[in-house]
């Protein structure tokens, strides 16, 4: 049974035409030299306090594999300790205790497992992946941050949505990067199938 306290989010960084990578994955341009002198900036703690309520992460595979490089770069692993969840059903590396693969039904694991066992579920890609949150109606909302960059084409933030999925915007924040994020909460009269 679902815990009725938990709650689903969907978090993803993208360009400002919808595309969190480019067609072969890339995610070069995700670094920004742009300044908004009227933003807000990113204060450390802040982020440190904030990332400690999240319980557990949730990603497909390229995006765990994405992480992996970042991580062999020296750019550190980004989910701490946190339990990951990564929807696969190929072979990938286990770095550490903390990553599990999955491979079965997203709602079975969503309502099944993880919202008995986690109060703060955060989605953080890929395209496919939120687009089925969405579709299956598990999110509660959606962050949306945009980089300003253009890049033309590439793997769109949500995969093929089949039908509307309506949202209440709930916060916007500018920062000094560039950076605008956006915060919906999904509309649940109209967000199950």
């Amino acid at each position: 049974m679902a815990t009725t306290d938990s709650h689903v989010t969907i978090h993803m960084v993208a360009s400002l035409d919808g595309f969190i990578a480019r067609k072969d994955g890339a995610v070069d341009w995700l670094e920004t030299s742009d300044e908004f002198a009227g933003g807000e900036t990113m204060d450390p703690a802040f982020v440190e306090a904030f990332l400690k309520t999240i319980d557990c992460y949730v990603m497909g595979s390229r995006t765990y594999e994405t992480a992996l490089d970042f991580e062999a770069k020296g750019s550190g692993w980004a989910y701490g300790d946190k339990s990951v969840f990564v929807l696969t059903s190929r072979d990938l590396p286990r770095t550490r205790d903390s990553v599990r693969f999955y491979s079965g039904d997203l709602a079975q694991l969503v309502n099944g497992q993880l919202r008995s066992g986690f109060r703060n579920i955060w989605f953080v890609g890929g395209g496919a992946v939120c687009g089925e949150c969405l579709r299956l109606g598990l999110a509660d909302e959606v962050r949306y941050s945009i980089l300003p960059f253009l890049i033309g084409d590439g793997i769109p933030f949500f995969g093929n949505l089949d039908r509307d999925v309506a949202l209440h915007l709930t916060e916007v924040k500018a920062y000094r990067n560039g950076m605008v994020g956006l915060c919906y909460e999904v509309r649940q009269d109209h967000a199950r199938a």
